[in-house]
């Protein structure tokens, strides 16, 4: 007989679990692009995407709570190859993404040597490879953080910063100094003619996903059809809160025209410091961020690769990429992963500027990553159809009507966001636009067909192998 776990966890554990996995310093600069309008975006997508997200997430869970996640959810409703590709897309665009997050690093780190270091390229990319390389042997070695570390990293590194950094915006503003742009309802309701300014919206969709791990928690809550919506909605409005008030303080006192989407943050910080005379914290709010940076990347590492390692032994990929160490971590498939990251970064030396190589690599992790909520979206609509039988402890309400409400809003955002991820930011200088889209296209294709590929060559050899 099959024990559900124990209900347990309470409203705000959930809470807290979503917060720490979603909120991030990373997306706050490129959100900060869109000045004023950014809260006006933050509250569409709330109600397009965000909800949806975490409804359509809960409801999956609760009736497959098998380890797996989004994998094994595709995979009941559409067939392992499907499940296969989806859970590659998520582990792809997670090594996208790592860039990204190890830019983040090396930018603060700069601004407690030289500032100017955050535009050199050789500068950036040697930096972001050490810190990935030294996380990588670390979790080779088996020694990878714990959850209660990389929550007192998350919190230490990004919720406390995060908070920070509001309350000095708060203080600015009441102070009465100069704000760095424009506040007013002109400046709050965003220019839609040009679609060219909605190209950041793949960004800060980006910066929302994540609700899916918490909803495998789902099982473990006292009431979850009484406690889960309360957590969701009380997450939504704690992350929105955060997220929008640290968006409004690096616009607060960093003009749009002068602000760079990889070190927004650590400018706002340097302006703030500078006006109340706190100049002896940059080091210390840096260290922060850098800990947290660390711990989070260090944490998210082994997750991704787990799916990899449950597909290869699902038969997907060669068996032999699914061998553990003696510390029992998936060594072959981290080794792969830094492979392929290496070669990503590459990117940076490509573009122009370390900006415009930061956001292609950032589009391409928005564009992978909203495939796989499309993936999620059609498997609860499917499954809703296709397995009524199955017991789920929280489903979304209205019925079939409420389902198709929730799952629509979420497959037209994520899919009108796919669409405008292809071109080229307005914001955002990307120099030759048809070296952007060609590296964006490439980028894309690759983690879309690749497991195809992969997976055509694991079963031919799987029949060679029978055949023999």
């Amino acid at each position: 007989m099959k024990l559900s776990p124990p209900r347990t966890l309470s409203m705000f554990g959930l809470v807290m679990i979503n917060v720490i996995a979603i909120d991030s310093l990373r997306t706050l600069p490129l959100t900060a692009e869109y000045g004023f309008s950014a809260v006006f975006y933050y509250f569409v997508t709330a109600i397009i995407f965000f909800l949806p997200t975490a409804f359509v997430a809960a409801e999956l869970a609760t009736g497959w709570p098998e380890t797996g996640g989004v994998y094994i959810w595709v995979r009941e409703a559409f067939g392992k190859k499907m499940g296969f590709l989806t859970i590659w897309l998520q582990w792809f665009y997670n090594i996208c993404w790592y860039p990204t997050i190890m830019s983040l690093i090396a930018a603060t780190l700069a601004y407690c040597i030289n500032p100017s270091l955050v535009q050199s390229k050789a500068y950036m990319l040697t930096v972001i490879l050490i810190i990935f390389w030294g996380t990588t042997l670390v979790n080779c070695l088996g020694m990878s953080v714990s959850s209660v570390l990389s929550n007192i990293s998350a919190m230490i590194g990004t919720i406390l910063p995060m908070l920070f950094i509001i309350l000095l915006g708060i203080v600015w503003i009441v102070s009465g100094r100069p704000l760095g742009n424009e506040f007013s309802f002109k400046t709050f309701i965003p220019d839609l003619s040009n679609i060219h300014n909605l190209v950041l919206l793949t960004a800060m969709l980006y910066g929302l996903i994540g609700m899916e791990m918490s909803a495998s928690h789902a099982r473990e809550v006292k009431d979850p059809q009484r406690d889960y919506p309360k957590a969701m909605l009380w997450s939504v409005l704690i992350i929105l809160f955060t997220m929008i008030f640290g968006t409004l303080a690096i616009v607060v006192v960093v003009p749009i025209s002068q602000l760079s989407i990889v070190a927004g943050l650590l400018q706002a910080f340097q302006i703030f410091f500078i006006a109340f005379h706190l100049k002896w914290l940059m080091p210390v709010i840096a260290l922060m961020i850098v800990c947290g940076a660390i711990g989070g990347a260090a944490a998210w590492m082994l997750g991704p690769s787990k799916g990899i390692l449950m597909a290869s032994r699902d038969g997907c990929l060669p068996e032999g990429l699914g061998k553990l160490s003696s510390r029992h971590t998936p060594i072959r498939v981290l080794l792969l992963q830094g492979v392929i990251f290496t070669l990503i970064c590459m990117v940076f030396l490509l573009m122009p500027t370390v900006s415009s190589g930061f956001w292609v690599l950032s589009d391409i992790t928005a564009i992978l990553a909203l495939g796989v909520y499309v993936a999620m979206f059609l498997a609860a609509l499917y499954l809703r159809y296709k397995k009524p039988e199955v017991k789920r402890a929280f489903k979304i309400p209205g019925g079939k009507i409420g389902i198709w409400i929730v799952c629509l809003l979420g497959l037209g955002s994520s899919l009108f966001t796919i669409m405008i991820g292809f071109l080229p930011p307005s914001q955002i200088p990307v120099g030759n636009v048809v070296t952007y889209e060609t590296i964006l296209i490439l980028g894309v294709l690759l983690g879309c067909l690749l497991p195809f590929l992969f997976y055509g060559i694991n079963q031919w050899l799987v029949k060679l192998k029978a055949k023999a």
